[in-house]
């Protein structure tokens, strides 16, 4: 697979791009991820042609309509934030990308949780950066985290799914758009789908059951929409059960009662959070390979992502 397209705040690849002349570097994206994505760096301030180091910027007014002003002055510079936001994601479409990593709690970049200033000066968490909305609005499909949230075991690990499954999308689109590639991406997709949403699981399977009564461009569209609404779904260890027990039900007639007694185990103890995802999902790995079962070889849901990622030991 060639390396993901992604984008990112500039600052936390390391430039020193803040207001205050700093930077946060976040190593794990740099120095981990960063050695399977190809980052399309942006610093909405600096773009606009703000100096380094700065006056500060806030949001103020309504959650809907916020105006962005520098704290000190009090200058308003919406229009031109919006106006290059506006031009920004358009030029960001020719970079084919599968997703973007927001710096968290920015005026420009926070996705969520922003900090609003009403009339008072007192501040709420109810602002959305101006870039990060203008982003979102253009590209509502592809994944989005902050990097503040990237340090949730739970929500790293679904952001990366998130990224590497929508790559494999991409990569099928580019093979023809044939209703057969879009049957074999969903048949190789089915658990990890299940592991996300047995509800978007059913639907999706009901839609592909109808493939061949739907004009391909709406096939393809409302796919792909399921796709993405059911992957940000976040994965439990009750959700994970369910399509471990599934996985096991493949080797009803090939399992010892002693293997069975481990999987079995392995399952509760999972379960019970004493042991992350990747025990069990390397035990029914080693019994895949052991008793060559060639459907559950395609299936995605058991190497979703590079195991050097290491997202599975901490969920």
């Amino acid at each position: 697979m060639e390396k993901i397209r992604l984008g990112i705040s500039r600052c936390l690849l390391g430039d020193p791009v803040r207001y205050d002349g700093g930077h946060k570097r976040n190593s794990w994206l740099v120095d981990t991820l960063g050695l399977y994505v190809d980052y399309v760096p942006v610093c909405p301030e600096v773009e606009i042609g703000l100096p380094t180091p700065r006056e500060p910027l806030r949001l103020i007014g309504d959650p809907q309509r916020p105006r962005l002003v520098f704290t000190g002055s009090g200058i308003d510079i919406t229009e031109k934030m919006e106006s290059w936001a506006r031009m920004r994601v358009a030029e960001l479409e020719t970079e084919n990308l599968c997703g973007f990593i927001f710096k968290g709690k920015s005026p420009s970049s926070g996705m969520e949780r922003v900090k609003l200033y009403d009339g008072h000066g007192l501040p709420s968490k109810k602002g959305v950066g101006l870039f990060a909305r203008a982003f979102t609005e253009h590209f509502p499909l592809l994944p989005v985290e902050e990097d503040g949230r990237l340090g949730d075991p739970v929500l790293r690990e679904n952001f990366i799914e998130c990224l590497f499954t929508f790559k494999r999308w991409r990569e099928t689109l580019a093979g023809g758009r044939t209703r057969a590639d879009l049957i074999d991406f969903h048949t190789r997709h089915k658990l990890m789908i299940l592991s996300h949403s047995p509800e978007v699981y059913r639907e999706m399977g009901r839609l592909v059951g109808e493939a061949e009564q739907l004009a391909e461009r709406d096939l393809f569209r409302r796919y792909e929409a399921l796709l993405m609404r059911g992957m940000r779904l976040l994965g439990t260890r009750k959700k994970h059960l369910n399509v471990l027990q599934h996985l096991l039900g493949y080797f009803k007639q090939q399992l010892s009662a002693d293997e069975k007694k481990e999987v079995l185990e392995i399952l509760d103890s999972y379960v019970r959070g004493e042991i992350p995802l990747i025990v069990p999902v390397t035990l029914m790995n080693h019994h895949v390979r052991k008793y060559d079962q060639p459907y559950l070889q395609k299936q995605l849901y058991l190497n979703p992502h590079p195991l050097e990622l290491k997202l599975r030991n901490h969920v």
